[in-house]
């Protein structure tokens, strides 16, 4: 009998372990479904800028901060996913009555708790995001390339337009930049991203310790993977190493015409 309730133990926890790990692989889709939309709606309000329709612009900007608020909301949303997932046990009392409902784990409070102490705990602003100020730049660089917004310094620009949620800029074991990674992965323990190629090589060469200098995690092959929000937070990446090559263009031109 007991062994009969530890297997319904493990396979209940097995089972919500799975489902949270769906979920989550659906939310961040979601995410990165909303952050290519912002991509796209820069480029549109870079466009209106050109035309001067610069109340259509104010417009999309009001858009992408209310679209930032539910990235935000989202974001919550995947980290409560995976604590569940990762938490969760089955109480002593849901073996002996499995299917009394009364006994069951609340599912949907036990989200919304989790959710809401995520939200009492962040003191993020949609205003702030990274990806409004590479809006909000954007915008501005039409008419103002290579000045520094209102009330800001050229090093806040620097600092601000270069965020990002890439921890290696290279591949540790290829070399490689990251932006130039034909199959690039992300370890889901550590969050290090690597050529999948040369991980994968590693990690059957009985090597389990991440190969970025001082990370302490140990990495598993299933836990290694090209998570939905990787490819774009690479295109993001990308587009910022691009606009510094043309900042720094334009700032060598302004030079010149000075002298």
């Amino acid at each position: 009998m007991a062994s009969t309730s530890a297997s319904r133990t493990h396979g209940a926890t097995g089972r919500i372990r799975t489902a949270t790990a769906t979920l989550y692989e659906d939310n961040q889709s979601l995410i990165s479904d909303i952050r290519r939309a912002v991509g796209a709606m820069k480029e549109i309000a870079v466009d209106l800028e050109r035309d001067n329709q610069f109340e259509r612009v104010k417009e999309l900007e009001n858009a992408v901060i209310e679209l930032l608020g539910t990235h935000e909301d989202c974001s919550h949303f995947s980290s409560t996913i995976q604590s569940v997932g990762e938490k969760y046990q089955p109480g002593p009392q849901l073996m002996r009555v499995y299917y009394l409902r009364s006994q069951l784990t609340d599912f949907d409070q036990l989200f919304k708790n989790e959710v809401a102490m995520l939200k009492a705990n962040s003191s993020s602003d949609p205003q702030n995001h990274p990806l409004m100020r590479q809006f909000r730049e954007a915008v501005w660089n039409v008419h103002h390339a290579g000045e520094p917004m209102p009330g800001e310094e050229q090093e806040d620009i620097v600092m601000t337009s270069n965020q990002c949620n890439i921890l290696n800029v290279t591949c540790p074991l290829s070399g490689k930049p990251i932006t130039e990674l034909q199959h690039p992965v992300r370890s889901v323990v550590c969050k290090h991203v690597y050529d999948k190629g040369s991980i994968m090589h590693y990690l059957r060469s009985k090597n389990t310790r991440c190969p970025v200098a001082a990370c302490p995690k140990l990495l598993q092959a299933d836990k290694v993977v090209c998570d939905p929000l990787l490819l774009v937070e690479i295109d993001e990446l990308r587009a910022m190493k691009e606009h510094t090559v043309m900042t720094d263009v334009i700032e060598d031109f302004t030079e010149l015409d000075e002298e």
